[in-house]
């Protein structure tokens, strides 16, 4: 290959890396303001989070639940579900119970308000993102998780700094 066409080759390999880069972030934005649309479209009907939605379908899934459990259910850390049940339970959805012996030990149930809401909400946003995930191969969704976790790597939040 001569000179001219190797920098020609070298050009156009870069300017595809430029595009793909280009939609990667675009396909990123665009995940993240269908998710913000979600929260809103609940904010404004419901009068609730995306994330205390599911923290009620959770509940209406699976029954009285330990905070730790409904961490797991909905993949969010034990602290973060604590300021969501505040929240749902100043709403009058959820009411804290202490049904142990020991009264460290709390047990989150769903009001009847709760229990309505949990009925006649819609599904999550991830449920679309499942429904279309059933559709692929094993393969194609090997793909996906391996190249979403090496983008999610390299966005370590314990290492992200805004300056």
């Amino acid at each position: 290959m001569s000179e001219r066409n190797a920098t020609v080759s070298s050009e156009i390999s870069g300017d595809i890396h430029t595009v793909r880069t280009k939609e990667i972030i675009y396909s990123i934005r665009r995940l993240m303001q269908a998710g913000e649309h979600y929260t809103k479209a609940l904010n404004k009907i419901y009068n609730v989070s995306a994330a205390q939605i599911n923290c009620l379908l959770a509940l209406y899934e699976n029954g009285p639940l330990p905070p730790s459990q409904i961490a797991k259910y909905v993949m969010v850390n034990s602290s973060t579900v604590t300021g969501i049940i505040d929240r749902l339970e100043k709403k009058g959805l959820v009411k804290r119970l202490r049904i142990s012996q020991d009264r460290r030990v709390i047990t989150v149930k769903l009001t009847k308000t709760g229990k309505i809401l949990a009925e006649n909400a819609p599904p999550p946003i991830q449920q679309k993102i499942i429904d279309g995930l059933n559709e692929l191969s094993q393969t194609e969704i090997e793909q996906i998780a391996l190249t979403l976790k090496r983008l999610t790597d390299m966005l370590d939040v314990q290492d992200l700094k805004v300056t």
